[in-house]
C-alpha cells in the first residue's frame, strides 16, 4: 500500500462538471492512500486586500488560468483505481480533513436556494477561519466550531449521462452535501467506468442540514483518503446506490428533485441494507425503521434534493 499526494493545479482540477471521458490525473492501487488538496473560491467572493486573510496560491493559479470563471465546484481529480470495472464498489475512507485557508465564504444568490421567491438580492459574507482554534467568526461576532467535510465526492458517472453539472448529486455521488461525511467516515460508491475515476471538492467548513441558502461555509480543505476496491461477484453489481457509514451510524441516501421521492429512496435503501444483513422480513424492517432510524434532510438546494437515513450501530449488528 502506497501513499500519494495530489495538489490542486489548473491541470488537476475540473470546474463544475463530471464526465466519464475525463482522463485520470493519478492512478493508484486498491489500498493506497492519497492526500488531496482542494480549493474553493472565484472572483467576487475573495477577501479584500488588507483584510488579513490570504488567498492560497493554488486557488490564485486556478482563477488566473480560468478567466471569467463563475459558480461551479472546483474538483480535484479524477483519481483512477487500477482494476476497477463497472459493477464494482469503491470504498472511500476519509482519514483526515484539515482547513486549507484562513477564510471561507457564504453567499445568497438570486433565484437559488430554498427560498428564491423571498431573497432577490445577492448577499456575501467573507468569514475568517481560525485554523488553530478550528472556529469561524461570523460578521456579528458569533463563533461556530468547524466540522469540515467535502460537499462533492463522486466517481465518474455512467457514460450515457454525458457531461453533467457537478451541482446535482446522482448515483455516482457528486454534490451530496452530507455533513455526516466527516473525518473517520466512509463513503461507498458504485463504479460506472474502468478505473472508477474519483473526484473531490466543494470544501465545507461547517454546514447545517438543508444548506438552505445554497452555500455552506465554502472553504479550501485538504483531505487524506484511502481507496479500497470491492469486486462484483457472480455478475451482480456490488452496489446500486451511494451509501456511507460513520464511527457511530450506517447511512442510506436518497436523491430526487421531489423531496418526497428522495425520502422514499433513502428509506428503500435502508430497508434493503438491513434485510441484506439480517434474517428479518421486509415488513419487520419497515417497522423497525419507523422505530429506530432517523431520516434527515441533507440539502434542498441542488436541484436533486437529498435525504439520508441514520441507523445507530449496535442496534442490529
Amino acid at each position: 500500500m502506497a501513499s500519494h499526494s495530489l495538489r490542486a493545479t489548473p491541470e488537476t482540477v475540473r470546474l463544475g462538471v463530471f464526465d466519464a471521458v475525463f482522463p485520470p490525473v493519478l492512478t493508484i492501487a486498491s489500498g493506497d492512500t492519497v492526500a488531496v488538496e482542494c480549493v474553493s473560491g472565484r472572483p467576487g467572493v475573495l477577501p479584500e486586500p488588507g483584510s488579513g486573510m490570504t488567498i492560497p496560491p493554488a486557488l490564485a493559479a486556478i482563477i488566473e488560468a480560468n478567466p471569467g470563471m463563475t459558480a461551479g465546484h472546483i474538483c480535484t481529480g479524477p483519481i483512477a483505481i487500477a482494476g476497477a470495472m463497472p459493477g464494482d464498489m469503491l470504498e472511500i475512507r476519509i482519514e483526515s480533513i484539515e482547513p486549507g485557508s484562513d477564510w471561507g465564504w457564504n453567499m445568497i444568490r438570486p433565484l437559488a436556494g430554498t427560498l428564491p421567491e423571498d431573497f432577490h438580492e445577492p448577499h456575501l459574507m467573507v468569514i475568517p477561519v481560525d485554523k488553530a482554534r478550528r472556529v469561524c467568526r461570523l460578521p456579528w461576532g458569533t463563533e461556530l466550531p468547524l466540522a469540515p467535510f467535502f460537499g462533492v465526492m463522486g466517481v465518474a458517472p455512467p457514460p450515457a449521462f454525458g457531461r453533467i453539472s457537478s451541482k446535482e448529486p446522482r448515483i455516482h455521488g457528486g454534490n451530496l452535501d452530507n455533513k455526516q461525511l466527516q473525518q473517520g467516515s466512509t463513503l461507498f460508491l458504485p463504479v460506472h467506468v474502468p478505473g472508477a475515476n474519483f473526484s473531490v471538492g466543494d470544501g465545507h467548513g461547517v454546514q447545517g442540514d438543508g444548506e438552505v441558502c445554497v452555500t455552506a461555509l465554502e472553504t479550501c480543505l485538504n483531505g487524506v483518503f484511502t481507496f479500497v476496491l470491492h469486486k462484483a461477484e457472480g455478475g451482480k453489481p456490488a452496489l446500486a446506490y451511494p451509501r456511507a457509514e460513520t464511527p457511530t451510524h450506517y447511512i442510506s441516501m436518497g436523491m430526487h428533485e421531489d423531496l418526497d421521492q428522495a425520502m422514499k429512496t433513502a428509506l428503500r435503501e435502508m430497508i434493503a441494507f438491513i434485510t441484506s444483513r439480517t434474517n428479518l422480513s421486509r415488513e419487520q424492517v419497515y417497522g423497525f425503521c419507523s422505530l429506530a432510524v432517523d431520516f434527515h434532510v441533507t440539502q434542498t438546494v441542488n436541484g436533486e434534493k437529498g435525504v439520508h437515513g441514520l441507523l445507530r450501530k449496535g442496534l442490529l449488528f
